[in-house]
């Protein structure tokens, strides 16, 4: 059974940093994902990575302030958050994509597999 699990969560104040971990519990992995979701509001792509090679794509809302990054020996995947605004507030999630995709990485319905979720609250 895969599992994905996120850690690193919690509160801060705006302009405060935070590092999300996602840990992955498999070796067949194309590409991983973050995701975050907010009170009322749909789930919303944030940022993806290409296991292999590294691509990297971002939401604009989160370009220039949030990386994405993978140990490449391990099985963890990072998402680094910086300059936090208090409209970041959401749940995070990160998700597996398995099998080679040529399409975009932002929408949901192409990730395999999905972690619990980690709230990242950031006070005004």
């Amino acid at each position: 059974q895969v599992q994905l699990v996120e850690s690193g969560g919690g509160l801060v104040q705006a302009g405060d940093s935070l590092r999300l971990s996602c840990a992955v519990s498999t070796f067949r992995r194309y590409a991983m994902g973050w995701f975050r979701q907010a009170p009322g509001k749909e789930r919303e792509f944030v940022a993806a990575i290409r296991w292999s090679g590294g691509s990297r794509v971002y939401a604009e809302s989160v370009k220039g302030r949030f990386t994405i990054s993978r140990d490449g020996a391990g099985n963890t995947v990072y998402l680094s958050m910086n300059s936090l605004k208090p409209e970041d507030t959401a749940v995070y999630y990160c998700a597996l994509r398995v099998e080679r995709l040529t399409m975009q990485l932002n929408s949901p319905s192409v990730y395999d597999y999905w972690g619990q979720g980690t709230q990242v609250t950031v006070s005004s």
